[in-house]
């Protein structure tokens, strides 16, 4: 599709949005304020084996079969790996100031601490990372997405051991003596509470743990202790998060003036009906959702709903453990895509999303009339519910003495139907209103007092999208999974727009918008 015709549907879009939204505004955010897109190694990179990299458990998981819902894996992906420099030039054409990227772990450490760091693997990430700084682009980094050394799994079964505290903590240091020079933002995790809660209970992440009594898993998993394990494994997470930041601030914080936070998959939860048990089975989901990973690292303790229901089954942090966590984190990465209903199932019975079970709440999205609690997306339990954005942030800014935040992922899907052409797939005008009622949430909390800092959409590139491979498009640019030329869409020239503080006034007379 040619820019002029993308021209025509940006401005065809433009009318539509104000009858459902105003407008947002680049002059309604700090001039400070970071704006980028987001990618992760394994969704991105591809050359699995090659550059001295070893096997991760991603590499793994997705050659066992059933485990993708296309069968596809992250052998090739998008190529980024030999493409880096024509996607930072697709990353700078957008004019952001920040591009948010993670490290494979297998490709700086291929054995852990096991073996030697890999010298091409930081060749690699210094030529990106040099790309990005010549361009004005701050590098906002994080160390784990999901991937990690397979060996670590085999030696010791990595986060259902400590050992895997003293791992991270090599690793990150290896980064922060790489990189950490030219890198001002650091992520330890990407989503922990997805990764434990997929990995050990529904069984849709490596290792691919969950019980045979799940029924509604949608892959082969192997048997495991969902009763348990998630929680060993968090705690074992939240310790390394923890020894990490302990390194960065003993040792390189100082002199490379950085900061270290955490990115936490934030789903805001609504009560499904007006009354006493769904609300409190909403602030139940919210703990055992969002506050499962942050409260003992700020608080030094997990969340009272949690220790109330599950007892013993939940990890205690020893004295010298919650010292080590106090207050470690210098901002919260917020990843926000959808809301849902919270019912209670504290007292009855009811079928739930496995996730949830140990809070006694269904997770839905649908009322018992068949109301939606937002626009349904080609994936499931995603809606379009822009409200949920502030709502979450102010959450956080309550229960977190309003700590730095950044929204580190927020973005929306398309399926990756066959069938369509690709100026179907370009002209992504629902993509549009979406980011666009999404910012106007997020100015609406910076009003409220809120301490943001910056916002990601999620993603630079239509990729490979974990369990459901290359079945939906995130991307700001369109990609051709034969070819692997990238297209912007209608998305990434709104996003230019946005950020080159294009005016658009609205009429009250007419709604017209004037460009």
């Amino acid at each position: 599709m040619g820019k002029p015709l993308l021209l025509i549907a940006l401005w065809v879009v433009l009318l539509i949005i104000p009858f459902s939204s105003c407008l947002v505004h680049r002059s309604q955010f700090p001039p400070t304020f970071l704006f980028g897109t987001a990618t992760s190694a394994y969704q991105i990179e591809g050359a699995y084996l090659q550059g001295n990299k070893s096997c991760s458990n991603w590499d793994i998981f997705t050659h066992l079969r059933g485990t993708i819902k296309d069968g596809s894996n992250g052998d090739i992906a998008v190529d980024h790996y030999h493409r880096y420099m024509e996607d930072v030039e697709l990353i700078h054409s957008l004019g952001v100031n920040a591009y948010r990227f993670s490290i494979s772990w297998s490709r700086v450490l291929p054995r852990g601490r096991f073996g030697e760091a890999n010298q091409e693997g930081i060749e690699f990430y210094n030529n990106l990372i040099n790309a990005l700084l010549i361009r004005g682009i701050q590098p906002f980094v994080t160390l784990n997405h999901f991937d990690i050394p397979q060996e670590l799994e085999d030696r010791y079964g990595a986060w259902l051991n400590s050992q895997i505290q003293q791992d991270f903590g090599y690793f990150a240091e290896t980064c922060f003596k790489a990189f950490g020079d030219r890198v001002k933002y650091w992520s330890t995790f990407n989503e922990p509470n997805q990764m434990v809660k997929y990995g050990y209970i529904t069984g849709g992440l490596p290792p691919n743990h969950c019980s045979n009594s799940i029924e509604s898993s949608d892959v082969n998993c192997q048997s495991g202790s969902p009763a348990i394990e998630p929680y060993v494994a968090a705690h074992n997470l939240i310790l390394s998060h923890a020894t990490a930041v302990d390194i960065y601030r003993e040792k390189y914080q100082v002199n490379q003036r950085g900061m270290i936070g955490i990115v936490m998959n934030s789903i805001w939860y609504e009560p499904l009906r007006n009354i006493s048990s769904d609300q409190r089975a909403a602030q139940r989901a919210l703990a055992f959702h969002n506050s499962w990973i942050l409260d003992p690292i700020m608080f030094g303790e997990y969340p009272p709903e949690m220790q109330r229901i599950l007892g013993p089954r939940l990890p205690k942090f020893s004295l010298e453990e919650k010292q080590k966590l106090n207050n470690k984190l210098d901002f919260i990465g917020i990843s926000h895509f959808t809301s849902l209903y919270a019912q209670d199932c504290l007292f009855s019975q009811c079928e739930t999303v496995p996730s949830q079970t140990d809070a006694f709440v269904l997770a839905t999205g649908e009322r018992d009339d068949g109301t939606f609690i937002g626009q349904p997306t080609a994936m499931k339990d995603f809606y379009v519910v822009p409200s949920g954005m502030e709502k979450i942030i102010m959450y956080y800014k309550d229960r977190y003495n309003n700590i730095p935040m950044f929204i580190t992922g927020n973005g929306y899907p398309d399926a990756n139907n066959p069938m369509a052409s690709v100026d179907d797939f370009v002209i992504d005008s629902k993509r549009v209103a979406y980011l666009n009622s999404h910012l106007n949430s997020i100015a609406m909390a910076l009003r409220n007092g809120a301490d943001l800092r910056g916002y990601f959409i999620w993603s630079l590139l239509d990729s490979f999208e974990w369990i459901n491979g290359y079945s939906l498009r995130f991307g700001l640019h369109y990609t051709d999974y034969n070819t692997f030329e990238r297209i912007p869409k209608l998305s990434a020239m709104w996003y230019k727009q946005f950020l080159g503080g294009m005016k658009m006034v609205q009429s009250k007379m007419d709604n017209e918008v004037q460009i």
